[in-house]
């Protein structure tokens, strides 16, 4: 048992030996005062050791709010489009902006997607939850309120397990589990452009009224790499469900972070709210730079501030925004327009009920995909591939199907195509941007080419050539790229029925061909 607190409490040593090193050598300089620097880079499992300073240790707190864009073709109340980068002020109804008269009715797959992500995060769903009006004043929110669910919200008391790399090595990883308190239905706000030229703001309501789902996470996590891992992990089930398309980069999955830091047997800290992380990379560095912060602050002796703030990836630094707004302030009120929103099972659907007009959590339970930690259970199983392996299969859309193309297509053992598929392949698309179905080389072309490597016919010298020269030598147009490894594997091949010689000599002859191309 103790082996294994040791290896949990190293999930994030690595994170703070990491500050360690780019704090600077000076007493007193860097991010930290004198004395706290141990404090801050001796961490373990979120306690940080006060080391010989004789300083009591900190412990950081981070919890996460996740704005999630439900995958759905019109909005959450209104029958305006949803769609990724239209022109502006394109898709917005007459309830999108607000006009008199105007009432919402309520998007069914924006139902039916909430329900799904709770069941898969193993929430209870509410047969019964209620809609709210939260009141803030914002140019591009034009109701001046919005429709939330604060009271009893579609689904509650959840959990979400991650897995942790330890000291960054994949082979060495454990797992944890957050607590998700809440799932709420919500609508999105409009966008503000900023023309700084001109000093004035545009106001884009395309946004506006676009169904998300927010999942509020409990304070279980303790730096920015257990946040990471949660947020990738979240993102994965999120895809798999197709409840949401979860793309950051679009917007789709946006992160807040609450981030306190405190000491042992002492109530949590102030918390500090880091708003609209659209990367998790991004998320990583916001959070263990809050944590910096505020040690450093409070080790001076100043306090922490409940308030808003930014992260600037450029400075690489949080940066403060607005006082944090309290519940108070936003004056929430049930929703007159909306009507609760009623749930079924199989047990309590009435006999004569039209299950078209009904949401059935039973239907939706049954006709859950496997999740990303089923698959790589199943991957490790069926092709006997090492367990980080598997995650980094799962990690790449498209490249689990890849694999199982080239596994099914050639007589190679399947861990030795997983080498050749995330050493050479996948290293090579990530270097180049790409993704897995921008990749030049198809899986029933690696798998040809795999296959004259399993049966001797070339050497592994020559395949890793013709795969770096299909690879590299059309980069920007994938069917050249195609043609030319197709050709290459015809001539190998032209080349082993024709050849009479010994197979060494063939491989010889073989390689001198490829050095032609």
């Amino acid at each position: 048992m103790a082996a294994v607190l040791a290896m949990v409490a190293r999930g994030c040593g690595g994170v703070w030996r990491r500050l360690r090193q780019r704090c600077a050598v000076r007493p007193g300089s860097g991010p930290f005062p004198r004395g706290e620097r141990a404090v801050a880079c001796n961490a373990r499992g979120g306690m940080m050791s006060a080391g010989k300073s004789g300083l009591t240790p900190w412990i950081p707190v981070v919890g996460l709010e996740i704005h999630a864009q439900i995958s759905s073709n019109s909005k959450l109340f209104s029958g305006s489009q949803v769609q990724f980068a239209a022109p502006p002020n394109s898709l917005v109804s007459f309830f999108d902006a607000s006009l008199p008269g105007t009432l919402p009715v309520l998007n069914r797959r924006c139902v039916e997607a909430a329900v799904m992500t709770g069941l898969a995060l193993n929430c209870h769903i509410n047969k019964k939850s209620l809609f709210d009006r939260k009141h803030y004043f914002y140019a591009d929110l034009p109701a001046g309120y919005q429709i939330t669910q604060q009271r009893v919200p579609i689904a509650v008391n959840g959990s979400l397990s991650y897995s942790l790399c330890i000291d960054n090595k994949m082979s060495q990883m454990v797992t944890k589990t957050v607590r998700i308190k809440q799932i709420q239905l919500e609508q999105d706000s409009g966008k503000s452009l900023h023309d700084d030229a001109r000093s004035q703001t545009l106001v884009d309501l395309n946004r506006a009224g676009v169904g998300l789902m927010e999942l509020v996470m409990e304070p279980d996590m303790c730096c920015g790499e257990e946040a990471a891992a949660a947020v990738r992990e979240l993102q994965l089930i999120l895809q798999t469900l197709g409840s949401s398309q979860a793309v950051m980069a679009e917007g789709q999955l946006r992160v807040d972070a609450n981030v306190s830091v405190h000491h042992p047997g002492e109530p949590y800290g102030v918390r500090t709210e880091v708003k609209n992380i659209n990367s998790i990379r991004f998320l990583a560095k916001a959070v263990d730079y809050e944590i910096q912060r505020q040690i450093e602050e409070l080790g001076n002796g100043g306090t922490i501030s409940n308030e808003t703030r930014a992260f600037d990836s450029k400075l690489g630094c949080t940066v403060p925004m607005r006082d944090k707004e309290g519940k108070q302030d936003y004056r929430f009120m049930p929703e007159p327009n909306l009507p609760p929103l009623i749930l079924y099972d199989a047990k309590s659907l009435p006999a004569n009920m039209n299950h078209q007009q009904v949401i059935n959590i039973d239907w939706i339970r049954e006709r859950l995909p496997d999740l990303p930690s089923v698959k790589r259970e199943k991957l490790v199983e069926q092709y006997g591939i090492l367990p980080e392996h598997s995650f980094t299969l799962l990690n790449e859309d498209g490249l689990p199907e890849f694999f199982e193309n080239v596994v099914k297509q050639t007589q190679m053992k399947p861990k030795k195509v997983i080498g050749w598929i995330l050493n050479d392949l996948l290293s090579y698309l990530k270097q180049h941007s790409l993704t897995v179905k921008e990749s030049p080389v198809s899986s029933f072309l690696l798998a040809d080419l795999l296959n004259l490597l399993e049966k001797k016919e070339i050497s592994s010298t020559a395949a890793k050539q013709v795969l770096a020269t299909s690879l590299s030598a059309f980069p920007h147009t994938c069917k050249q790229a195609r043609d030319l490894i197709a050709l290459l594997l015809c001539y190998v091949e032209m080349l082993v029925t024709k050849w009479d010689g010994t197979e060494d000599a063939a491989v010889t002859e073989k390689n001198w061909c490829l050095q032609g191309f």
